[in-house]
């Protein structure tokens, strides 16, 4: 058992590989944009890959007072972090020498992916993955050992649970980098097959309930006025990218709570595969009317967008659900002032 205490508060400085560290988490990360440019031009479904470094530095700032409270003044949430003795915390030692071994590998990583990308005319995807993972690998480990310098002295650290605390801070910051690249090929068709497959099956069925004639070839649905392909619908992997980002960020801005996070991520998944579902049979009832060459171009586009921003909605009416909170002692006791009577059920004087 780790015993904790509260530290001190810190009247100097962190020390300097905590700043040096952070110099090149920045150096880094600049890499990585320059190294995403190119598929944030090139795919339209991965744009919004140019709005990823303003919201990661948004979220930094708005964090900014509890890592500065925390980093100089050893404060979290406005009381002194607890600190424990390094003799009394071996399982702490254990997780930050784990945590320097994932350091150096993320930081491997990194390199490996610089290599391929300096070998490459072009941007590979796989270096391009391996940059996003090792700069995410990195930061995180830094983070979690950056967190336990000596608040005190040489014979106190701060413990393994203030550290993952701390340590959650830069999630976001340090993950949402693998979301605006595109997957590698042979995970991406998988997922789109598996996307595909259920789509297809869903709007065939509904069609099929509702009386349409319509006939099913593999992902190819025969119309009376034309076939439909449900890859000219999309599969719904690039709104899905889309709107995990965006439940992201609305989870690291809005959510406190770490199975909230996890809960509206899983709903913007949910989303967005319901809110395909819902483009795909539009699309589909409007080839049947007007014939499979107008779901092209302005109709195909405006859907898809429509996916992203109806996700959006959904997400936003969910956040008051999420931070919904009763207070039951101060429900007891408004309903008392009003009734006129104490807890003793003694009437008040009026």
């Amino acid at each position: 058992m780790e015993s904790s205490t509260p530290a001190q508060p810190v009247k100097s400085k962190p020390p300097s590989y905590i700043r040096n560290s952070a110099i090149l988490l920045v150096i880094m990360a600049i890499y990585l944009v320059l190294d995403q440019w190119k598929w944030w031009t090139s795919r339209e479904d991965y744009s919004f890959g140019f709005i990823v470094p303003f919201f990661v530095g948004y979220v930094l700032y708005e964090r900014w007072y509890s890592i500065s409270a925390f980093l100089f003044r050893r404060e979290w949430n406005g009381s002194p972090a607890p600190s424990v003795p390094k003799r009394s915390a071996p399982f702490t030692r254990i997780l930050v020498f784990c945590a320097w071994c994932t350091a150096f590998a993320g930081l491997g990583l990194f390199f490996l992916g610089g290599f391929l990308q300096a070998l490459a005319n072009n941007p590979l995807l796989p270096g391009g993955q391996a940059l996003a993972y090792g700069f995410g690998a990195t930061c995180l480990s830094l983070a979690f050992i950056g967190a336990g310098w000596a608040p005190t002295d040489t014979e106190d650290t701060i413990g393994a649970r203030q550290r993952f605390l701390f340590t959650g801070l830069f999630v976001f910051p340090a993950l949402i980098w693998i979301l605006s690249l595109p997957l590698l090929n042979f995970a991406e068709s998988r997922v789109s097959l598996f996307l595909l497959e259920w789509v297809t099956v869903v709007v065939f069925n509904v069609f099929d309930i509702l009386g349409i004639p319509l006939e099913r070839r593999g992902n190819v649905l025969i119309l009376a006025k034309g076939s439909v392909g449900v890859e000219d619908a999309c599969s719904g992997i690039r709104s899905l990218t889309a709107c995990l980002f965006a439940g992201s960020f609305l989870a690291a801005v809005f959510l406190k709570q770490w199975w909230k996070k996890i809960l509206l991520v899983v709903f913007a998944m949910i989303f967005a595969f319901l809110m395909n579902i819902v483009r795909s049979l539009f699309l589909t009832a409007w080839a049947n009317a007007y014939g499979s060459e107008s779901i092209a171009g302005t109709v195909h586009d405006v859907t898809g967008y429509a996916v992203l921003g109806f996700t959006c909605v959904g997400l936003l009416l969910l956040l008051p659900l999420f931070n919904f909170r009763i207070n039951l002692e101060a429900s007891l006791s408004a309903e008392e002032d009003e009734e006129g009577f104490d807890p003793q059920g003694d009437e008040k004087s009026r």
